[in-house]
């Protein structure tokens, strides 16, 4: 009997290109020769902000394809892609063909404080792509006690990898055509079926959703699969890409249906059951990128590039 299939899901990259490397590596060096070779492997979004090397990280990602020809790569859009995207006009537009104009109403109220971007081009901007490049008042961000780098989103190295100053318009020039193709082509979310996993009663066999941050347990989960199929660029702000509490657990309408959800964006490691958040690094300079691997639940890790505060 063949062996069951491997399905590997990488948490947020954030930018660290050396710590992409030696998970990479890791990971290949973790699996069976052939089981590296045709695994899927699942991106589960934010590859830019916080890390100096945005710019590499997605010419490494972009390169994947050619340097492992029998694997599948899946590349989700997590909420710093997103905001990535608006702000460079790589964004799919709105399937109503409203204008990103429009998502600006519901947070206007942030627009002074978060400093939101007002330069060439604003007014056919996304919400997320002016908060994104935009430059905000307070120094320090109390929620991860570092300071802020540019925006909200931490941006500002993004910016320096493709050589342009925080916030300039320059960036849309910067940034190659191929990566506003890749960001462009990111999907909100990735269902794949017949995936085995190892259980204490013996491995089963489940249907997988990936999703950056989860899916929220309030909302239609029809709903909720069709703005992220369908990439609704008309929501402000998508929770299923960067929802904290509310999109932690498995939502009732999936619990007991054998379906692994499975998510980065949280700035932890957490596995309970059939739900995985794998985001050790959270952008954190002195904490790895990890990993997990199906069905044997794995978790492997990078051990290079992270800078130890000792």
């Amino acid at each position: 009997m063949a062996p069951p299939r491997t399905v590997i899901c990488v948490g947020d990259v954030h930018g660290y290109i050396s710590k992409l490397e030696s998970l990479w590596a890791n990971l290949q060096a973790a699996l069976p020769a052939d089981a590296f070779a045709a695994a899927l492997v699942i991106f589960l979004g934010d590859y830019n902000d916080r890390g100096p090397h945005t710019r590499r990280v997605l010419d490494f990602l972009l390169a994947l394809p050619a340097r492992h020809p029998a694997q599948r790569h899946v590349f989700l859009c997590g909420n710093h892609d997103l905001a990535f995207a608006a702000f460079v006009g790589a964004l799919p537009p709105p399937p109503d063909g409203s204008p990103f104009a429009a998502t600006w109403a519901e947070y206007i109220d942030n627009e002074a404080h978060e400093g939101w971007f007002r330069g060439p081009g604003h007014e056919e901007m996304h919400v997320q792509g002016r908060r994104w490049g935009g430059v905000i008042k307070e120094r320090w961000n109390p929620k991860k006690g570092l300071p802020y780098r540019g925006s909200i989103y931490d941006a500002q190295p993004t910016f320096e990898s493709y050589g342009v100053a925080h916030g300039s318009p320059d960036l849309t020039k910067a940034v190659p055509e191929e990566h506003k193709r890749f960001l462009h082509d990111l999907v909100w979310v990735h269902e794949e079926e017949n995936v085995p996993i190892d259980t204490d009663g013996g491995q089963i066999v489940c249907n997988l959703i990936a999703v950056h941050a989860g899916l929220e347990k309030s909302m239609d989960l029809n709903e909720q699969l069709r703005v992220l199929r369908t990439r609704d660029t008309r929501v402000p702000k998508v929770q299923m890409l960067s929802g904290r509490q509310d999109v932690w657990n498995i939502p009732r309408d999936l619990v007991g249906k054998q379906t692994i959800v499975v998510s980065g964006h949280h700035a932890k490691l957490h596995i309970n059951g059939l739900r995985f958040v794998i985001d050790e690094g959270g952008g954190y300079e002195d904490k790895p990128i990890a990993a997990v691997v199906f069905p044997s639940k794995q978790v492997v890790r990078s051990t290079e590039g992270t800078a130890s505060h000792s």
